[in-house]
């Protein structure tokens, strides 16, 4: 083992793990889920909740991630046949759910870059017309250009390895992506708008709806809803169930303080969602009131342009730091998936980064193309399970993000709670002599909580209720 980890590529110390698993934590949906969660489920109230799940069932689904890479030092496709040769098969599920999220993730950078770019050539003001957004995605070649882009900007970091790639551009993107969120989220407090109504809305009256716990008409179902919603949403922006926690763990030194890195990647991921919030719900409420909040594309494409160019000339400045920022959080996690699927081929064939980089972004980027022509050439609309309708980039989400996500989860519990028991990866965890404050927590977390409510996020996902 300790032969294994001198000749293993490592990041040079905590804060380079810290701020790359944090970078990939920190996605899309922070941005375009979570502030609308908040503002339709009682504000403060799914704040609060989240923070409770995020410190219980997070932390334990999280910490077991990080510790499974550090102690087997496997990418994911290897490291649970290393655990136990009799669950190999859960490093195939966690080699497989990168491998499709990451090609519609490029497109969806493609998109994030093209509205950059249009923002830079001071063209803001042209994304607000109508069918602006559905015109880009159902042309020909634009998304596949704009993808090209982002793939290869994702390629580079990668094909650079461990320190030179992922930590150095952690270490730089990361920081100028808060300082975005925390501009942007103070300027969004002191705007105003009068509607034709007269009526004047504020960016701190938005903040009070976001803030404050709204418990007006809420019922002991409507406070389960909130609680599945938030549950939901923190699975989804952790980065579980993708070996990208394992991976980058696989890479952490085994002298770094394992639970301590852990706490600063729970709070790094949850002040930015809260941060991210701040951003959005009172510019949006400001001139759209409660109910112009959206999610997913919707949102960023189409309500925030808009949101943009009512500011006036300065909505051309906001909407350019807006989407460089996005395009951070974006680059970073897709980062991290190209890194999940680079990792595991080197570690099971021993082939060099370089011809595992190229082989997988190869090999993901015909899927990206693929997705890209989904909403022309090979448009169709297909009925999902959970009643949805959707096309390619739908389907490939669905089965990745709703249905095997939630499985490998629950059985990474089950083999780490029930077949090898948590002492397992608490001696890993504690393997310097810190002091594990959550152990008796993750310990009931892991065996028995965190199954039962990924269990039932499987079962939401796919509609049962």
């Amino acid at each position: 083992m300790d032969t294994q980890l001198k000749q293993r590529n490592s990041f040079s110390g905590s804060l380079g793990f810290v701020l790359a698993s944090a970078g990939s934590a920190v996605g899309l949906g922070n941005i375009w889920r979570f502030p609308y969660l908040a503002a339709k489920d009682g504000g403060g109230l799914f704040l609060l909740v989240y923070l409770i799940l995020a410190v219980t069932f997070g932390f334990a689904l999280l910490i077991t991630e990080i510790a499974i890479g550090r102690k087997t030092q496997e990418s994911p496709l290897t490291a649970y046949k290393k655990i136990n040769p009799k669950w190999g098969f859960l490093g195939c599920f966690s080699f497989i759910v990168p491998f499709l999220i990451y090609p519609y993730y490029c497109v969806i950078g493609g998109w994030v870059l093209k509205y950059a770019f249009s923002y830079l050539a001071f063209q803001g003001s042209v994304t607000v017309e109508n069918g602006f957004f559905t015109g880009f995605i159902t042309s020909q070649w634009q998304p596949i250009f704009y993808t090209v882009i982002f793939a290869f900007l994702t390629f580079i970091i990668v094909y650079k390895g461990v320190e030179r790639g992922i930590e150095r551009y952690s270490k730089i993107l990361m920081p100028v992506l808060v300082l975005i969120v925390v501009f942007i989220a103070f300027y969004s407090l002191f705007i105003s708008h009068t509607d034709d109504n007269g009526v004047t809305r504020t960016g701190l009256q938005g903040a009070a709806v976001y803030f404050i716990p709204n418990f007006e008409g809420l019922t002991f179902k409507g406070f389960l809803r909130v609680c599945l919603t938030a549950m939901g949403q923190l699975f989804y922006s952790l980065s579980i169930a993708m070996g990208i926690m394992i991976a980058y763990g696989s890479y952490m030194k085994k002298s770094g303080n394992l639970g301590k890195a852990v706490n600063h990647i729970e709070i790094f991921d949850t002040g930015i969602a809260i941060l991210a919030g701040m951003m959005i719900v009172p510019a949006v409420y400001v001139f759209s009131g409660k109910e112009g909040m959206s999610a997913g594309p919707g949102l960023m494409f189409i309500t925030l342009p808009k949101v943009f160019n009512s500011l006036g000339n300065i909505g051309e400045f906001i909407g350019l730091i807006f989407f460089v920022m996005v395009l951070f959080a974006a680059l970073t996690s897709a980062v991290s998936i190209l890194e999940a699927i680079t990792s595991s081929m080197i570690d099971k064939f021993n082939w060099s980064r370089r011809r595992a980089a190229v082989v997988m972004a190869g090999a993901t980027f015909i899927v990206s193309v693929i997705v890209c022509l989904g909403y022309n050439v090979f448009y169709f609309e297909q009925k999902l399970p959970n009643g949805s309708t959707g096309q390619i980039l739908d389907i490939l989400d669905y089965f990745s993000n709703i249905i095997l996500m939630p499985i490998t989860s629950l059985l990474t519990c089950i083999l780490i709670g029930w077949v090898t028991k948590p002492k397992f990866l608490i001696d890993e965890i504690t393997r310097n002599r810190e002091k594990f404050g959550r152990k008796g927590l993750y310990i009931v977390m892991i065996k028995f909580v965190a199954p039962v409510l990924l269990f039932v996020i499987l079962l939401a996902g796919m509609g049962v209720f």
